[in-house]
């Protein structure tokens, strides 16, 4: 298994508020977790951290007696979030400058030939399988509402004016409830983690492509395509192959 990784401030934000984690080639459990936090001051930046930080205590913690069935290790994901929510939420709760903080979260747990996958927010995870990009998750967001109602196109999404505005967060409310997924993971397949920043910058044929072209170099191309398309906020992306 290879992995890429980059995360990149972007070209008009004061800070990064985007952080991701890669678990080390050696270790068992093949962990991936990346949040996009929001917030005041610095809080978004507190918020994506705690959120990672959290679930990969709670994941390697509890994963052994709990990799013995599909369902134990999709509960494993849906209660990690819920726990790293609670840490968020009650931090949030217990200082001013951190009321209101929150975060996107991603987690893809590699085991037995599939990938398990925890979802908040409009970060995002595809599979890469042949020659077809499929997207695994669902934007937790007012424009993907939008899309499904039938109100608009994909293509006005891309470009409406509040698509960064999010019906689910990590660390906002009390609860969340997390989407989990479940797919096959063989080889050859791609497994793409970002953040909104690539997401918004650059259209999914075009992401495709430049994976596509040159796989060990595509975080790198990827990050720049979204500064030379304006970097409007924090970019990561995680690539596993």
């Amino acid at each position: 298994m290879q992995v890429f990784a980059k995360t990149d401030i972007g070209r008009e934000r004061k800070i990064n508020e985007d952080f991701y984690y890669i678990s080390e080639a050696e270790d068992k459990i093949k962990l991936f977790i990346l949040a996009d936090g929001m917030g005041g001051y610095n809080a978004g930046e507190v918020a994506s951290k705690m959120a990672v930080e959290a679930v990969k205590e709670y994941i390697y913690k509890h994963f052994q007696k709990n990799k013995d069935s599909k369902e134990k290790i999709e509960n494993l994901l849906r209660e990690s979030i819920e726990y790293a929510n609670n840490v968020i939420y009650k931090k949030s709760q217990s200082q001013k400058e951190l009321n209101g903080m929150g975060t996107t979260l991603d987690v893809c747990l590699i085991y037995n030939s599939k990938v398990y996958i925890g979802h908040v927010g409009d970060s995002r995870v595809y599979r890469i399988r042949k020659e077809f990009m499929r997207r695994i998750t669902r934007d937790h967001s007012y424009v993907q509402t939008l899309i499904e109602d039938g109100t608009i196109t994909k293509e006005e999404a891309f470009h409406h004016p509040k698509k960064n505005m999010l019906t689910k967060a990590l660390g906002c409310m009390e609860k969340v409830e997390p989407d989990i997924y479940t797919k096959t993971f063989i080889k050859d397949d791609i497994i793409l983690m970002s953040s909104d920043g690539l997401t918004n910058m650059i259209k999914e044929d075009e992401i495709y492509n430049t994976i596509k072209q040159d796989k060990e170099n595509a975080t790198e191309n990827l990050v720049k395509q979204a500064n030379d398309n304006g970097g409007y906020d924090n970019i990561t992306v995680v690539i596993i192959m």
